[in-house]
């Protein structure tokens, strides 16, 4: 029996009290991940609420998994873990790479200065709120200040990965156990970031009686036709994401070494695709844009049901309470500036409310929570090119390059 468990994954007995563990191998893994997509897919299909309030798929069938599983471990039956890391690293890395692929500088241009220049402003003032309230709230308390940072723009805006690299900081400045409250926080965050986006953006549609642009619609559409897709240029595009993916390491590399900048490895291959976009586009090398979008859209769905099956809820409870307290009162933050800054900054129309739920993604998460906040509202209320192409790849630059500075300036301030 061991022996054919063994082509599964791993089993580790019980020992000192902790509860036998069960870590499936990566193919079986993805397996699952297969199944959450289906019943994501199938429950949405079937809720005119969640389309109303346009959650995404994988989401609400992750969590549901993400759930049996610990209820599964916390009975004291077995612990369940899944062989996702690198799985998760190439859909993130393939997804943000696609995603600024689509950022050309003719899109830049018709997008307008003032609104990037809103988008910037929008996202320094709110990883400032973030950690302000954060810290307020953490004092009222009685908690640590760098672990109410923790549970601020450090888990918030920054999502787990800018956590994970402030936790060790954090803990030397004498914060104990700030990485685990951090990891936990940026876990809860991307599930808040999940379920505020839909909800915001829906409400600000309803509000205003905002419409889509008929005429604007995604480039892989412009011609008026469905796209069909060929499996020769299939390949060859995905062989192409490959390369300039690995072409980003060196821009990955670059950025990672600037002082007091935390820049998690996407950013390196975000701006290789923007740049290999653009010089295509300037030496006349042909591409094919409805083949990138569906890898964008296949890689992104897998990256969302990897993480949310594989958050592991049993890890909050022993920080659940005062950590519990900042979480809501950053979840109230984000609805409320969404609402009232972002969509007011980003011009008072349908593409400023698909940006507002980007906005909760990436503010109460991480970038594809962002753009699959975007995705889910665009799907359900019409097409926003700029909103979709711009929005998210602009907002994590600036969100990457400010909230570390921030972090690193305002912990060593209050510490």
């Amino acid at each position: 029996m061991e022996t054919i468990m063994g082509y599964f994954g791993t089993y580790t007995p019980a020992a000192d009290g902790a509860v036998a563990n069960f870590k499936f191998e990566y193919l079986t893994t993805l397996g699952f991940a297969a199944i959450v997509i289906f019943l994501g897919r199938a429950i949405v299909n079937h809720s005119k609420l969640l389309r109303k309030y346009a959650i995404p798929a994988p989401v609400v069938s992750g969590i549901i998994f993400s759930i049996v599983v610990a209820i599964i471990k916390g009975s004291g039956i077995i612990g369940l873990s899944f062989d996702a890391t690198i799985m998760k690293d190439l859909c993130q890395n393939l997804f943000f790479l696609c995603v600024g692929f689509g950022f050309s500088l003719k899109m830049l241009r018709h997008a307008g200065g003032k609104l990037c220049a809103m988008i910037a402003i929008a996202a320094c003032l709110l990883i400032t709120l973030q950690d302000l309230l954060g810290v307020f709230v953490g004092n009222l308390i009685g908690l640590h200040p760098l672990l109410a940072l923790q549970c601020s723009s450090s888990a918030m805006s920054g999502g787990v990965g800018t956590a994970s690299a402030f936790g060790p900081i954090f803990e030397s400045w004498g914060a104990p156990d700030a990485t685990t409250i951090g990891v936990a926080a940026g876990t809860m965050g991307n599930i808040m970031g999940s379920l505020i986006g839909g909800p915001v953006a829906a409400f600000l549609i309803t509000r205003n009686n905002l419409k889509s642009d008929p005429n604007d619609k995604p480039e892989s559409a412009k011609t008026g036709t469905a796209a069909t897709l060929d499996n020769g240029r299939m390949i060859s595009m995905f062989a192409m994401t490959l390369l300039i993916a690995a072409l980003g390491m060196p821009i990955y590399c670059i950025l990672d070494n600037i002082p007091m900048i935390e820049m998690p490895k996407f950013i390196g291959c975000l701006f290789a695709g923007a740049i290999a976009r653009n010089v295509m586009e300037a030496c006349n090398i042909k591409f094919y844009v409805p083949e990138v979008d569906a890898i964008e859209h296949m890689f992104l769905e897998l990256y969302l049901a990897l993480v949310l099956m594989t958050t592991d809820i049993t890890k909050l409870a022993p920080v659940a309470g005062q950590m519990g307290i900042i979480l809501l009162c950053q979840a109230l933050l984000m609805a409320a500036f969404a609402i009232f800054v972002s969509y007011n900054m980003f011009g008072r129309n349908y593409g400023a409310a698909v940006m507002a739920a980007g906005n909760c993604g990436w503010g109460c998460g991480s970038g594809p929570n962002a753009v699959a906040n975007e995705k889910a509202v665009m799907d359900e209320y019409g097409w926003h090119n700029v909103a979709w192409v711009l929005y998210p790849s602009f907002a994590v630059i600036i969100d990457d390059i400010y909230n570390p500075i921030f972090l690193s300036v305002f912990g060593s301030f209050i510490k």
